[in-house]
């Protein structure tokens, strides 16, 4: 179990590829359909779901897709379930098994993320239904006395007690401690609050003897808050946050895969690529939704075959913008070669 486990998360951040995040909730894909002028059914969800999974040659540059439990249910129009889709284009199934973030008792303005009642038995049904990782989003904020203690605990320890179920049922945990990039903080302030969360998910993980090998770690990149005013290069994005991932994570981990947390498209592939001027003991690679399907939902319509293409080639654009990102070597392995 502990081999499959660890080939499992070695795949999931192979080079040159990287996760898709197709995981909204059905209130978050509804709002964006509306937005994007279509009627939010869930017909419509599995429409543009399936528009995203039979990009032609998605597997390029995608090594797995996380599922909502509701796309994990459904199937493409010639019957084949979603996971099973996945696996017969060489991708990896995945499924979002958190609840949502809710308001954290004592803590206004901090919130903790439910979904633990139940999930050993979920965890096995997805199993069963194909699923080979899963992922769970803790959701951090900055503010002039947030993050407290209090929150960074429960949150970390929450992803631990997922990340040990996942693993007990042959399921590779993506683990996701978001700090969020609202705010007016400063990016030397977003390092320090990254590192003080990494630190405490490192400590519950271990407490939890979850095994890091057969794990994957989603975290932000240290950027300035939205309303900083404060600008940062993708050098100076790439250097922080690697600066902090190398001074909390163990080598033991199977790899890192950022989120996108907002960025545009654009931002957040460049700062990937940066990063990837630094030799680390993991992959540095994505799990981005939003940078990833933005683009492609902008230009869907399920009403047409050429819109569908249309939506196919902007997803095969970022996707291979991104697998080129990450494709590359470290400058300086590269001169040592």
């Amino acid at each position: 179990m502990t081999q499959g486990l660890h080939e499992i998360a070695r795949t999931m951040v192979s080079r040159p590829r990287g996760i898709l995040a197709a995981d909204e909730s059905i209130g978050t894909m509804s709002k964006r359909l509306e937005k994007a002028g279509v009627a939010a059914t869930a017909e419509n969800r599995r429409a543009y779901r399936a528009m995203l999974m039979t990009t032609p040659d998605l597997q390029s540059g995608i090594s797995g897709v996380i599922l909502s439990d509701e796309t994990f249910g459904q199937q493409l129009d010639d019957g084949q379930s979603f996971p099973d889709a996945l696996v017969g284009l060489g991708v990896l199934p995945g499924i979002k098994v958190d609840t949502g973030a809710k308001q954290l008792a004592g803590s206004p303005g901090e919130t903790i993320t439910e979904g633990l009642d139940g999930l050993r038995e979920r965890l096995t049904d997805y199993a069963a239904g194909g699923a080979r990782f899963a992922k769970w989003r803790a959701v951090i904020t900055i503010a002039e006395d947030l993050p407290t203690r209090r929150a960074l605990k429960a949150n970390a320890h929450a992803l631990a007690r997922y990340a040990a179920l996942c693993q007990e049922a042959g399921i590779v945990p993506i683990v996701e401690p978001e700090v969020l990039m609202d705010g007016e903080h400063s990016m030397a302030r977003c390092a320090a609050v990254t590192t003080a969360t990494l630190e405490q998910v490192v400590a519950e993980l271990d407490e939890a003897g979850v095994d890091l090998a057969g794990a994957v770690l989603k975290p932000n990149m240290v950027v300035p808050g939205k309303a900083s005013g404060e600008q940062a290069t993708p050098e100076q994005v790439a250097e922080q946050t690697v600066a902090v991932l190398t001074a909390v994570l163990p080598d033991s981990l199977a790899g890192v895969a950022f989120l996108s947390g907002g960025q545009s498209p654009q931002v957040a592939t460049a700062n990937l690529a940066a990063m990837q001027e630094f030799e680390t003991p993991w992959p540095l690679t994505f799990s981005f939704g939003r940078a990833l399907v933005d683009p492609a939902l902008a230009a869907w319509s399920v009403d047409t075959a050429t819109q569908v293409a249309a939506g196919q080639q902007a997803l095969a654009e970022r996707v291979a913008s991104n697998a080129a990102a990450v494709g590359r070597e470290p400058a300086s392995a590269s001169a040592s070669a």
